[in-house]
């Protein structure tokens, strides 16, 4: 039986944000304060390409602090392929740590599809 599930992502997750980064290529997140134009903010700095200033995961609360202007300083699609892979990254994981096989998939129009198995069924 097939499940279609919708994620509303929060950042909470140290290791799965890094992983996501690994696999954009990313730099490695640091814990630190940066600023965002005229404010400081204090988490997780994800720096994303061509971005004026970096993306700030506030794990305890799983909100994301940035600034790009509009998508002026940013394309908000960097922004949604770091989400994407979170969650991916996340999903894995979780299956993962439970004993289910997992499979990913990218699709044509740039979606993944993760499948998981579960006892030796696909969920």
């Amino acid at each position: 039986m097939s499940h279609v599930v919708v994620i509303q992502t929060e950042i909470r997750d140290r290791a799965a944000i890094e992983a996501a980064c690994r696999r954009l290529r990313l730099k490695t997140p640091v814990n630190g304060t940066t600023r965002l134009f005229s404010t400081d903010v204090t988490g997780l700095i994800v720096e994303l390409p061509d971005w004026r200033y970096p993306v700030v995961a506030l794990l305890k609360t799983g909100e994301l602090k940035y600034d790009n202007y509009e998508g002026r300083w940013g394309d908000e699609k960097e922004l949604g392929k770091l989400l994407q892979a979170y969650a991916v990254e996340l999903a894995k994981a979780e299956a993962l740590r439970k004993g289910h096989l997992v499979h990913e998939r990218a699709l044509s129009n740039g979606d993944i599809r993760v499948t998981v198995e579960l006892n030796g069924g696909a969920a």
